[in-house]
């Protein structure tokens, strides 16, 4: 155990002195696990090893904890295996991220009834049939010091969250905006106030500047790294990157009701080797489908690029279901590096882990440009991807947040005819984010996307994207 410390120490360079009369207070925070089931042995030593330096220390969840591996998203019941581990780990609570949502009300509720910690969204109303037991705050006792940690859940363009309209029915949101000022009592009745939101790093600047009267804000959702944490209008934020490649020790020091020091630092799992013996027990219980390892084609070089991978997916889609155009929204491909060798099912389902469905449905040449329009703002201003026509995009400035012009062109390199019809296939979730007028709403296939993907991989037996793109991009 003493080596684990020094290693700790070494990693974050934190004090373990601490402050007098017990009014320190450490968080050590993640985001965005997206199911990274195979980090949380490392996880659960560091959490081991901190809390013999301070037992009383918060281990907190921005959300997104499940959706990104096919051991834990396959299992039943779904998301178990991280469940398990979180349990193990003994997380204090949990935000709701929008891939909460993704195995429906039911499945939510049961996840959350599997959970030893609570979920915290205030923003979200749960009617009693759904099942679904979730807080908006939580006040904790920290060597006698009060910290409340308020939880809010991500709303996009649509009045839901990231997610098919589908896997949220019953339940209702709000904007942050309209519910956090109505805890403002809560903050005077804390010494430390943390806001633990699942919103992204650009909405929690504007957070920070509009509510400064919060400590610290644990923010996820945009996969934004950031070095250790950001103090912005007196307000520290802190952030990691996709799949828990670090997690962050924040600590704050507290005299007379108010925080008077902060400092938030990263801790990098792959430079901490030691593992928890019980998580690893679990693990490899969780981790044993040799299905999954099954080799589908081969990936002659290595592909670069979420770009190049979407194209991939569009390619196949299009072929299995028999159209002239596929599409997929940007944030749809969760990855952006395959090296070359082997394809296997689980990359695949790494790759396009949602277990969308296809949707087909006829459009002129004006509904598919209106679809990726609409579909470029519902996915926060990311230009979707797609096989079978080719994009020009013309944005009014640099920022991308809106676009002054868009040429579409066909295979043959022509533009494409607006008026005329074409056989276009996308997935469930594209079909009901991108909200524009069409006459033909689409034909939902029984197979999944990714199902599409290894069939027509399968059929091909080997590929390469290397620097493959569907759109230019200027300004």
């Amino acid at each position: 155990m003493k080596k684990l410390l020094l290693s700790i120490a070494f990693l974050v360079s934190v004090s373990i002195c601490g402050v007098a009369h017990g009014e320190t207070v450490r968080i050590l925070s993640t985001n965005d696990m997206h199911s990274a089931i195979e980090k949380m042995p490392q996880l659960a030593a560091i959490v081991d090893s901190l809390r013999a330096i301070d037992p009383f220390m918060l281990v907190l969840s921005a959300g997104d904890n499940r959706t990104g591996n096919p051991y834990n998203d396959l299992y039943e019941p779904v998301s178990y295996p991280m469940v398990s581990l979180m349990n193990l780990i003994g997380f204090d609570a949990s935000g709701l991220g929008n891939h909460e949502y993704d195995s429906k009300v039911k499945g939510l509720a049961k996840v959350i009834s599997l959970s030893n910690f609570p979920y915290l969204a205030a923003n979200i109303t749960c009617p009693p049939e759904s099942g679904i037991q979730v807080r908006p705050y939580m006040v904790f006792d920290v060597k006698g010091l009060k910290v409340g940690v308020l939880g809010i859940t991500q709303v996009g363009t649509l009045g839901i969250p990231d997610t098919s309209p589908e896997n949220v029915v019953g339940l209702s949101f709000q904007q942050p905006e309209e519910i956090i000022p109505q805890y403002r009592w809560l903050t005077e009745q804390c010494d430390v106030n943390v806001l633990m939101t699942h919103v992204g790093y650009e909405v929690d600047l504007e957070l920070a500047k509009k509510y400064p009267y919060y400590d610290l804000i644990v923010s996820s959702h945009s996969h934004t790294q950031l070095e250790g944490g950001e103090v912005h209008d007196g307000v520290l934020i802190t952030q990691n990157g996709y799949q828990i490649p670090r997690v962050t020790l924040t600590t704050l020091e507290v005299e007379g009701g108010k925080v008077v020091s902060k400092k938030a630092e990263n801790i990098f799992l792959d430079k901490f080797t030691s593992r928890s013996e019980a998580a690893d027990a679990l693990l490899k219980h969780f981790m044993s489908s040799p299905d999954l390892e099954r080799v589908v084609a081969q990936m002659l070089t290595d592909i670069h690029g979420y770009d190049a991978l979407g194209v991939m997916m569009c390619d196949a889609w299009k072929d299995e279901c028999d159209c002239e155009i596929a599409v997929e929204n940007y944030g749809g491909v969760r990855y952006d590096f395959f090296p070359a060798g082997p394809i296997t099912v689980k990359s695949i389902l790494n790759l396009d882990p949602f277990l969308n469905s296809p949707v087909v449905m006829t459009l002129t040449g004006k509904e598919l440009k209106d679809m990726l329009m609409a579909c470029y703002v519902a996915d926060r201003n990311r230009f979707p991807i797609t096989s079978g026509c080719t994009a020009a995009v013309t944005y009014t400035d640099s920022t991308k947040t809106a676009i002054k012009k868009l040429e579409l062109f066909g295979a043959n390199g022509k533009k494409l005819d607006m008026k005329r019809k074409y056989r276009v296939v996308t997935n469930n979730y594209v079909a009901s984010i991108a909200d524009s007028p069409r006459q033909d709403q689409g034909v939902r296939g029984a197979d999944t996307t990714s199902d599409l993907i290894m069939h027509w991989l399968e059929k091909k037996g080997a590929v390469d994207y290397q620097g493959r793109s569907s759109f230019t991009e200027k300004w």
